[in-house]
Order: structure tokens, then sequence, then C-alpha cells
């Protein structure tokens, strides 16, 4: 387990004010809702742009591909850098729709802790369960903010109970609604004694704020109805006596999230939020590497990329690499080592992200986000350093659940094809395997709605209108194992061998009894369902 600690007075300033964050969700519980208001209050832009909206309204500032903007569904990460108050926040928004969860779990290896959005009438949802656990796995901080409150919602108590037991991770509670659905009026903030109450007039609007002494105030009785009054002191008396208080060590270590109540579509309970994440979110983390950890405070910058994303501007076909920076202060300019081709790197147009908006990055510390633009030379996995020859781990790849072959309408195209799906396989949207008997590809997703991005992306960036099909094949494995024992194994084994864009061995299946009597007659050979991201 990494070295977590609250306060490192070893790092530098600059670095110390960093937060670097995603926010987790299943869909439609207002994540992408709740990013629109991180920048509003961060003021990175002026109107958030709704996602529910129509016409231009609707085409919020982190999504950027044309299918999320018809759908309003966020289906790849996006990156978003910007100041609050004394913090440096960078937020990384995540794909909420389960197709795409590969690029989520890829995202949480570049961030130190994860807001975690819960539907205040549907409590925790099976998408929210699984990414909590992924967060669970890397011991990632949790804040936890309870959405929708101005609708017809669930009893607090159940909706803390729930997380507790479906997740099992200590709540305890920041700040406690006052009413819900019509009659909410905001909340009581526990942490900081004020009373916040919610402006319905203006969804932009920040909400008055409060300061009172307890629950005890006379002031409360001008502003909160007797029988609403009432029921928040008696909820917060048993709250505190049956919920541990928030100890910040015990956030930090994953053991205990702290929980805040609003409506982000009013921006309501947003700025409260954001103030916790920097009061009581980690600092920069040290990141796991072989053969030793990295820590932010070393001097020496190093790096990892963890997505590619080709062609964000359609107009420039571009490709560009997001990379955590894991120590160090960058400068653009620098000369850094492309680790897995031992070759130096010039960083000239290094690019800070707000969603499809960028600026040059004149420099970058420890914690930051930044993008590269290249023309193929960084993949997923990739580690850059000043030198030391050091490769960040633990960046999954999975293997795909669904497999399509897939034909261009036009046959003449099909080297267009080909690098089309490259591209798309070193950009991780999808898996790419090139079959050792027979001509053409076969395409592995995780969720049948990545077939449709990618039809529509290979049409929209390539001109090239595309079918996929059903495939004999269900599911693919890597091979892995000594090399006399594998090219054993492929030999007798060719109609189900295929190669990756890696042009590492796939075993592909049609059943689970062909694994079955892999296992059974090639000991020597292992099948694996998760490949590290890292090129060799």
């Amino acid at each position: 387990m990494l070295d977590t600690k609250l306060n490192r007075p070893d790092l530098p300033a600059e670095i110390a004010r960093r937060r670097t964050f995603a926010i987790i969700s299943h869909p439609d519980a207002g994540k992408t809702t709740l990013t629109e208001k991180f920048l509003l209050f961060g003021g990175a832009i002026q109107m958030a742009g709704q996602v529910r909206a129509k016409g231009e309204a609707r085409r919020t500032r982190s999504d950027f591909m044309a299918m999320e903007k018809d759908r309003g569904i966020s289906v790849s990460a996006s990156a978003m850098s910007f100041d609050f108050h004394n913090f440096r926040f960078n937020l990384v928004d995540t794909p909420g729709h389960s197709d795409f969860s590969e690029d989520t779990y890829r995202t949480l290896t570049a961030v130190d802790a994860a807001v975690m959005v819960v539907d205040g009438a549907k409590g925790v949802e099976s998408q929210t369960q699984k990414l909590f656990e992924v967060c669970r796995l890397r011991d990632l901080p949790i804040l936890t903010f309870c959405n929708k409150m101005d609708r017809e919602s669930r009893d607090t108590f159940d909706i803390i109970d729930e997380i507790q037991q479906n997740l099992a991770i200590d709540v305890t509670p920041a700040s406690w609604p006052i009413g819900v659905g019509r009659e909410f009026l905001g909340c009581y903030d526990i942490l900081n004694d004020r009373l916040e109450l919610m402006d319905r007039a203006d969804r932009n609007r920040v909400a008055e704020s409060v300061r009172i002494d307890g629950l005890d105030d006379p002031k409360l009785d001008e502003l909160i109805p007797a029988n609403l009054l009432e029921k928040l002191r008696e909820e917060v008396e048993i709250a505190r006596e049956l919920l541990p208080p928030l100890d910040p060590q015990s956030v930090l270590e994953g053991h205990l999230t702290p929980i805040w109540f609003g409506s982000a579509i009013n921006s309501f309970g947003v700025k409260e939020l954001m103030e916790g994440i920097g009061t009581y979110g980690p600092e920069p983390q040290p990141q796991s590497a072989d053969p030793r950890q990295i820590s932010p405070e070393e001097t020496k910058v190093s790096g990892f990329v963890f997505k590619v994303q080709a062609n964000m501007d359609p107009k420039h076909r571009d490709r560009v690499a997001f990379v955590r920076m894991a120590s160090g202060q960058f400068k653009r300019g620098m000369k850094l080592t492309h680790v897995r081709s031992k070759k130096p790197m010039t960083i000239s147009n290094p690019v800070l992200f707000l969603a499809a908006d960028r600026e040059l990055a004149d420099e970058a510390w420890a914690g930051d986000i930044i993008g590269i633009p290249n023309h193929g030379q960084l993949r997923i996995g990739d580690t850059l350093t000043e030198g030391e020859m050091l490769r960040v781990t633990g960046i999954p790849s999975f293997a795909p659940e669904l497999l399509q072959t897939v034909r261009a309408n036009d046959p003449l195209k099909s080297k267009h094809l080909e690098k089309a799906l490259m591209q798309f396989a070193e950009e991780g949207a999808a898996k790419v395997f090139k079959p050792t008997i027979g001509s053409g590809f076969i395409v592995g997703v995780v969720g049948p709605l990545q077939f449709e991005v990618l039809a529509s992306r290979i049409e929209l960036e390539y001109g090239l209108p595309v079918r996929f099909e059903s495939s004999q094949f269900t599911s693919a494995r890597w091979v892995n194992g000594e090399k006399p024992a594998v090219d054993k194994f492929t030999e007798a084994n060719k109609q189900h061998i295929a190669h990756d864009n890696d042009g590492d061995i796939v075993y592909l299946t049609r059943l689970q009894w062909d694994i079955d009597r892999i296992e059974r007659d090639y000991p020597d050979v292992r099948l694996t369902a998760i490949k590290e991201m890292q090129a060799v």
C-alpha cells in the first residue's frame, strides 16, 4: 500500500495545493452536471451548459465527441484543470456507462481520490458499486455527493445505511438535508456550523450561507418552518450518536467517506463539496513503479500515459496522450526519456485541458494532467522520465466480452480501415485482433454501445462507412509462458490464434470449454483476462 500521510511538509507548496480526482457514478446520477458546476465555481466557465437543455445549450463542456453531444452521455474520460480558492483542481470526468468502464478503470490509476455521485432517489446502483470496488483495490479516498435532493428522495438514514452496507465503508455526514423534493430548502453544514439555503430562482447562483451558533440558534426559527426544523434537530442528534465523526486520516486511508447532500442542477451543495475536496482530499501521492516507487516531491520529472485520445480536433487528425505527472516540476520544451523506446522526446507543445479547449502548458507539477500531442509514439502505459528507467505499473487492459468482425463497405478501403482500427486500439477504445488464418480483423469491446461509437467515429473521422458482423468467437485471452511451450501451443491451435496491436499472442475462444481444455492439455501455458498496458 502506498504511503499516505495527512500533512507532508516535504512537498513543495505548488504540489501540496494540487487535488487530482475522478468523478464516478452510475449513468444519469448527475455526474456531468456536477462537473459543469465545478467549472462554474472554479471560474473556468461563465455559464453551465445543461445536459438536458436543447440545441447549443446541450453541448456540455466535458463531452466533446459527436455521439456524446447527440446522446447527452459521457463515453470518454476527459480532463479539466482549474483553480478554486488556494487549490489547483485536476478533475477527470469519467464515462458513467458500463460499456465504457475500461476507460474509467484506467483513469482511476491517474488520480489520488474519487468523488462518488449517488442519486438521492436511487441510492447505490450497480455501476457505482463496480467502480467503488476498483477504488477500494487502489485504496483511493472517496468523498460522496448525494445528488438530486430537490426531487423526491429516499430517507437520509436509508441512503447512508445503504452505502455502509453495500460498499462496506463508514459514512459520516458533512451536511444534512432540510426537507426533500418540493420541500427541500437546503442543508445544515455540520462541519462549519452554517445554514445553506438553496436559491430555486437562479440555478447558477451560489446559495445563501448563514453563520449560526448550533442548531438551537433562534435565527433558525425565522428561516426554517417549524416541522422541518424539529425534524432536522432530531435527525442530526441521532446522526451524531450513531455515525462516526469525521476523521481526516480515516478518509485518506479509504475507510471513511464524508457525504454532502445537494442538487447539482441548482448549483446547491457543490461549493461545500469542493471545499471538502480541498480540505480532506489527498495531496499528490506516490506512484507504483518498477523497480521503485516514485514520490511526488522528487526533483526529477516523471509521468505516465493513462489515456490516448485521437481526433479531439477532427480538423487536425491529432492524437493527444493524457499524462499524469508523477514527480517534479515539468517545463515546456524539456527533453524526457520515453522509457519503452529508450529514446529522448522533446515536449514542445504540452497542453492543459478544459474539456475540448486547450491552452499551452508552460509548466506542470506532480499531480497535474497534461496533454502531449504526438503521432503515435505514446501509448497507454508509457512512462516518461528525466533519464531513469522507471516503469509505472498497474494500468490494466481487460479481455473484451464481445467480439465482432469488421468490414469496410468499400472493399478497396481496407488499408484505411486497418489504419483507423490501429488508431483506436492504441487509444484503448477497443481491442483489435489479427487472426493468423484468414483476412480481416476481429474487434473486441466490453459493451455493445462501443461498436456503435466505433462505427460512428470511423465514419466521422475517416470518412469510412463500416459494418460490424457477428464472429464465431466469444472471448479472448492473452497467452503467456515460456517460448517453447507457447510455440507448441500456437502451432497446434492456429485457427484460434490472433495477435493484438502490440503483437502479443491472443487465444480466441468460442466456449468456456476451450479455456478449460487449454488449461488441462497445456499446463505450461497461461491464459489471462488482464494484460498490463505497457507495450514492449
